[in-house]
């Protein structure tokens, strides 16, 4: 029987919170002050130096601004400190202006798509909701990032600088979902007077040059091609002619995209470890690389992660960056806020049930650039490349915890060659699908 609020439940609560005199310190305090600023533990603050035992080199830290750009930023400042050392320059951006373009494209495109394969789909339903939520938002996945990379190239920054909208996307994105639910709402009604494939497609593709159209009036138009000429920090001059985009990524970037594989820890008992997963209807470019994850136990994906970092490569990786962290010290700490004594409850949830119950997923991708390690060659902390500018922690790098890595990092695109042959054999596999709800199916796209 279903209970209610009663005067003996809330005169026991009145009881109970005059009784503690903390409760009383706590209300006080948090009147007047943001409750983590009260809860702050400076004790963590002092202990988590920005100190490590095996750092990889990298440049000054890039700025996303307001667009969920994260996992875009992460991707590409893996290749431009390889760059900068090629051009013998002290630093080096490449254009993440340019890959937006193209994604917003083409998840334009697979959005439409994936419209075309669900027409029968009735209005209100669980897919059909979930596709028109947020077809064209700014988070992405690793996988996504590679699809991009291999179709267009790359190309420098001064090829195709920040506009106000690839710094400030909201509006833009509002305006261009408006466009791409109307134009799922005009196929579905086409569909249902009994158009035919043919017809349909070709209602699709025509909507493709308007999307174009609106694309270029926020982002700019991304070159065909451009004349690459730069100074050295020697000052000295240097011009390596007209070059397109995939010129470019073949002559400057090193990193061979197809030896990265995505490693996921997730504990749900609805996932198994050792299995390779997609997600349904996810992804960016039609006919690219679909995502694909591979579910380890953590100290695998750690260990792979680790033996990067050792050899001087970094690592991009997804997490949930809200949970524990401080942005103005740059730390991530699972002890950082003391949450529990200022309300006297307990906060506590494990990993799977707050996957379960929807207390947390991947939510921002960066890049790990360090580890510190014991005497026994075992992590201590971690060292956060982000794409938050250099205000805050080490001039925007971050520090993480070991303790935080376990239970708040989801995902890591490692090199094939740190892993077993056991688990490499996994990889011919054929993916199991899960829904695109499930957190798994989550895009980094925090600012």
């Amino acid at each position: 029987m279903p209970t209610s609020l009663t005067d003996e439940v809330l005169t026991h609560c009145r009881a109970t919170l005059a009784s503690d005199p903390v409760a009383r310190i706590a209300r006080n305090a948090v009147a007047k002050t943001a409750i983590k600023a009260v809860a702050l533990n400076r004790d963590a603050v002092t202990r988590l130096t920005h100190t490590y035992s095996h750092s990889v080199l990298t440049g000054k830290t890039t700025a996303q601004n307001a667009s969920g750009r994260c996992w875009l930023f992460a991707g590409l400042n893996l290749f431009r400190t390889q760059i900068a050392e090629t051009l013998g320059v002290e630093d080096f951006e490449l254009s993440q202006n340019y890959l937006m373009f193209w994604d917003k494209l083409e998840k334009a495109n697979y959005f439409l798509e994936n419209i075309l394969a669900t027409l029968d789909e009735p209005v209100g339903s669980r897919l059909l909701d979930w596709l028109c939520a947020s077809p064209l938002q700014d988070g992405g996945q690793w996988d996504m990032f590679a699809a991009l990379v291999k179709k267009y190239g790359v190309v420098p920054k001064e090829a195709m600088p920040e506009t106000e909208s690839s710094s400030r996307s909201a509006d833009m994105n509002a305006l261009m979902t408006l466009k791409l639910r109307q134009a799922a709402g005009e196929l579905r009604a086409t569909h249902k007077a009994g158009a035919s494939e043919a017809e349909l497609r070709m209602q699709k593709d025509a909507l493709v040059p308007a999307l174009y159209r609106m694309l270029v009036t926020h982002l700019g138009e991304p070159p065909t091609e451009f004349l690459w000429q730069w100074r050295d920090k020697d000052k000295n001059f240097h011009r390596d002619g007209v070059l397109t985009p995939q010129q470019f990524r073949e002559k400057y970037v090193t990193t061979e995209l197809d030896e990265l594989v995505c490693l996921i820890h997730c504990p749900q008992t609805t996932k198994s470890y050792n299995t390779p997963y997609t997600i349904a209807y996810l992804g960016n470019v039609v006919g690219g690389q679909p995502i694909q994850y591979l579910n380890v136990e953590m100290a695998t994906l750690k260990a792979a992660t680790q033996a990067m970092i050792q050899d001087g490569k970094p690592v991009w990786f997804g997490c949930d960056v809200g949970k524990q962290m401080d942005r103005d010290l740059g730390l991530m700490d699972l002890e950082l806020f003391e949450y529990e004594l200022l309300y006297g409850t307990s906060l506590g949830m494990d990993k799977a049930a707050r996957l379960d119950y929807g207390q947390s997923l991947m939510t921002h991708a960066m890049v790990l650039t360090g580890v510190d390690l014991d005497e026994d060659n075992q992590p201590r902390k971690w060292r956060i490349e982000n794409s938050w500018g250099e205000q805050g922690g080490d001039k925007g790098f971050m520090a993480m915890t070991d303790s935080w890595f376990d239970e708040y990092m989801y995902e890591v695109a490692v090199e094939k060659k740190y892993l077993s042959q056991e688990l490499l054999a996994l990889l011919n596999q054929s993916l199991v699908p899960l829904d695109p709800w499930d957190p798994m199916g989550s895009l980094a796209l925090a600012d």
